[in-house]
């Protein structure tokens, strides 16, 4: 196995730091993304999405800070949580082996969770956690208020998991790819009538511009906890999941999500950058 190689799988085990090392104390945001070098638009939203949301308040990622810290935003990603990390909307995955978060963990700063089901675990290991809950990809419609515009000229489509690539052709014109950039996923999303996904973020995405969406459960490559924590944080309990997309065509979208924007946009870590808690 040649260098990059051995880098990109380091990188796939800590997760990614998107600042590099800076001299001075910074905030890192830390995101997942595949070792191989490609982009999973959902894991990458969360630059994009805390970028835009420092642009709000005149700041950047590279700005020195009062104190450095370590920031959490999107992605089933807490496994990877060190002591006085920041959360911002991310969630227990669920999966064997990253179900909880790593036992030497004692405190974070939790500001929201994507739902009651992490709240809940967190809350068990003796963490204080507030009641907002919320993927921050249901912003996108506030962050980006002029930029994204439904033109529905597909009847449906399909954006699956990363476990899931290999169980459907990708070439047929209906699947909609999770790999590769994030502002064309998200056009091509806006142009179904009706998103069918086992990429959690195919869905996130959908629901936030009012699309409607349905999870079909293909493989076990991925644990339900997602999905539950995420319908469960917007008001929705006992969604019914789809094994095919025959079956996800049938049932059409999920019942529509019940969601404060606000509280999770006033839940933002700005005081990270102004010292302003």
């Amino acid at each position: 196995m040649n260098f990059r190689s051995n880098l990109r799988r380091l990188i796939n085990e800590v997760g990614c730091d998107f600042i590099h090392q800076l001299p001075y104390p910074h905030v890192e945001l830390f995101f997942w993304q595949p070792d191989d070098g490609t982009v999973n638009f959902g894991d990458y939203l969360s630059l994009v999405i805390v970028e835009q949301c420092l642009r709000r308040f005149g700041h950047t990622l590279a700005d020195e800070v009062p104190r450095g810290a370590r920031l959490f935003a999107i992605g089933s990603i807490l496994h990877y949580a060190r002591n006085d990390d920041v959360v911002w909307g991310s969630g227990i995955n669920g999966r064997a082996g990253q179900g909880d978060l790593n036992r030497r963990v004692e405190q974070l700063d939790v500001r929201a969770v994507r739902g009651p089901r992490t709240q809940e675990i967190l809350r068990r290991r003796g963490l204080a956690v507030p009641d907002v809950f919320g993927d921050p990809a249901l912003l996108l419609p506030q962050l980006f208020p002029d930029r994204f515009q439904r033109r529905p000229v597909r009847p449906w489509i399909f954006v699956p998991n990363l476990h899931d690539l290999g169980l459907i052709d990708r070439t047929f014109a209906n699947v909609v790819s999770p790999l590769g950039s994030w502002n064309r996923r998200i056009d091509a999303i806006l142009e179904a009538e009706l998103v069918l996904a086992s990429s959690l973020h195919g869905i996130v995405v959908a629901e936030a511009f009012g699309i409607p969406a349905r999870y079909v459960r293909l493989s076990e490559g991925e644990s339900e906890f997602k999905y539950r924590d995420y319908y469960e944080g917007t008001g929705r309990f006992d969604v019914e999941f789809a094994s095919g997309l025959d079956e996800g065509r049938e049932m059409g979208g999920a019942p529509r999500l019940t969601f404060d924007h606000q509280a999770l946009m006033d839940a933002f870590p700005i005081d990270l950058w102004n010292g302003t808690h």
